[in-house]
């Protein structure tokens, strides 16, 4: 630990960063070049069609429930003494609207500048954005007691809607979906134009928002627990990796013991998922807070901060700019050889991973 700062955040946030930016875009291309040899592999980095989950699966609920790790650490003074003012809100509501803001030029098309195509709730960033707000506000708010109780009440409560509309799991028709259409409509992902400038909804996108949001705040608020326990200096390092660790495999066996009367999908974001991936979530920040805060080994690790101290800059850039026009115009020549698409999926990743090595290395870290 460097002084308030977790190290294993950092690096656990680096390496589902590292997956998703590095790794994935060079797994994608080897599996679509060589189709016949990789099926495992595939199936291991897409998303599951519905009910189900794989390795690809947990790097959106990490990223939430790493969000929520933060809090305890950055907002700490509050539950010291200090009173929230007018500036805490207004630091809180400008976090809200930028992570939306990114996540509107990430995934919400809003660099089109075509209003019929905009996005406005559609992207992990906003996902991130309504469960931070809910989790910062309960933390400063409430006692810890009373934050478990509200993250229940969510859960429940999303559990309760799918209840009483007959655990419809329809993936077109489910009431979370019919919540998404009601109130997006034309501007809920998923939705094509066609030329006479009418639209209908695309039957293969099956993720949900609006009342997902319900355990989105759920994930981030685990993510809020785990960061109290890890901050709470009346226990020794190791005790407090040991109880992240048990909370982690309770939650996992209460997913599969409940996953028969709702079952784990992420794209709905279901009340079992979110346990699911919660506990998978607390047994790997156990785990890497037990080996590089507790036990210091963090060698050959470090260069994963690249990516986890700039997390927001990695994920917008990797995201939005094309750097196989870089790639491809110095490799163009290897266009025969059959490697030529897993190689240049190498060299977009190697771009990326070199403008945050050289950042982290000028410590320019951008912060939401």
């Amino acid at each position: 630990m460097t002084g308030k700062r977790l190290d294993s955040l950092d690096i656990l946030r680096g390496a589902d960063l590292f997956l998703l930016l590095f790794l994935g875009p060079i797994f994608h291309a080897i599996c679509y070049t060589f189709p016949s040899s990789t099926g495992w592999l595939l199936t291991q980095t897409e998303h599951v069609a519905w009910e189900g989950f794989v390795l690809w699966d947990i790097i959106m609920p990490l990223f939430l429930f790493m969000s929520g790790i933060t809090i305890p650490f950055s907002m700490a003074k509050y539950r010291e003494g200090l009173r929230p003012d007018g500036r805490f809100y207004l630091k809180l509501l400008k976090r809200f609207c930028l992570l939306f803001l990114l996540g509107w030029i990430v995934q919400g098309n809003l660099l089109d500048f075509d209003w019929k195509v905009f996005h406005p709730f559609a992207n992990t960033l906003q996902s991130i954005a309504v469960g931070y707000v809910v989790a910062a506000l309960l933390f400063v708010h409430l006692k810890p007691r009373w934050q478990i109780v509200a993250a229940f009440v969510l859960f429940a409560a999303y559990w309760a809607v799918f209840a009483a509309s007959g655990m419809n799991l329809d993936p077109q028709d489910n009431v979370a979906m019919v919540v998404d259409k009601a109130v997006l409509g034309a501007h809920r992902d998923g939705v094509t134009w066609a030329a006479d400038g009418s639209w209908s909804y695309d039957w293969e996108y099956q993720y949900t928002w609006i009342l997902s949001s319900l355990n989105f705040a759920v994930s981030v608020l685990l993510g809020s627990f785990a960061g109290q326990i890890l901050r709470n200096s009346k226990k020794a390092p190791a005790g407090r990796a040991a109880v992240v660790a048990i909370i982690g495999v309770v939650l996992v066996a209460a997913a599969l013991l409940l996953s028969p009367l709702f079952p784990i999908i992420k794209k709905i974001w279901s009340s079992t998922m979110t346990l699911y991936a919660g506990g998978i979530s607390f047994l790997l920040i156990a785990l890497c807070y037990y080996v590089v805060d507790v036990l210091g080994w963090h060698k050959g690790l470090d260069w994963l901060k690249y990516y986890g101290k700039n997390s927001i800059t990695a994920y917008c850039i990797g995201e939005v700019i094309i750097f196989s026009s870089v790639s491809e115009s110095l490799l163009h020549g290897l266009g025969d050889w059959s490697w030529y698409p897993v190689v240049i999926a190498l060299a977009n990743s190697l771009i990326l991973f070199f403008i945050l090595r050289y950042l982290y290395k000028k410590e320019i870290f951008l912060k939401v």
